[in-house]
């Protein structure tokens, strides 16, 4: 397999490990756009939010409060973004599956929520199409 994170999990690529166990690694994003940009991944290689096993999703968002909490008790940090995009069509770049966490501070000039243009589908069109039955 060529899976950029799976050979990052299996240290054939070097990161820079914020934590890591059994289930889960999280590391600093090489883009280094954001102050303390971090992806949680799980070990076990699943492509997204859509094919991922309960399991393992358990385990990543786990992991994911883990480290929030850590940055906002321990790092100095005032909340954190949890960003995922899964699938082609809704921008994701690396096919393992992969949560962003964005530390925040007050007043960081960070604007990390889509702007949306809005939506011609009225309301209650929307509900009776996406509701589960």
């Amino acid at each position: 397999m060529d899976c950029l994170f799976c050979k990052i999990i299996s240290k054939e690529i070097p990161s820079h490990v914020i934590y890591e166990d059994e289930n889960t690694l999280a590391f600093l994003d090489i883009a280094q756009d954001v102050e303390g940009h971090t992806l949680v991944v799980p070990k076990k290689h699943s492509t997204n939010v859509l094919d991922v096993a309960t399991e393992d999703w358990l385990h990543v968002m786990d992991t994911v409060r883990k480290i929030a909490k850590h940055y906002v008790e321990d790092c100095g940090y005032d909340g954190v973004n949890i960003i995922n995009a899964s699938g082609k069509d809704a921008q994701q770049s690396v096919f393992h599956l992969h949560i962003h966490i964005i530390p925040r501070k007050h007043n960081d000039g960070v604007d990390a929520w889509p702007h949306f243009t809005g939506c011609a589908t009225p309301l209650l069109q929307m509900w009776e199409k996406l509701k589960i039955k």
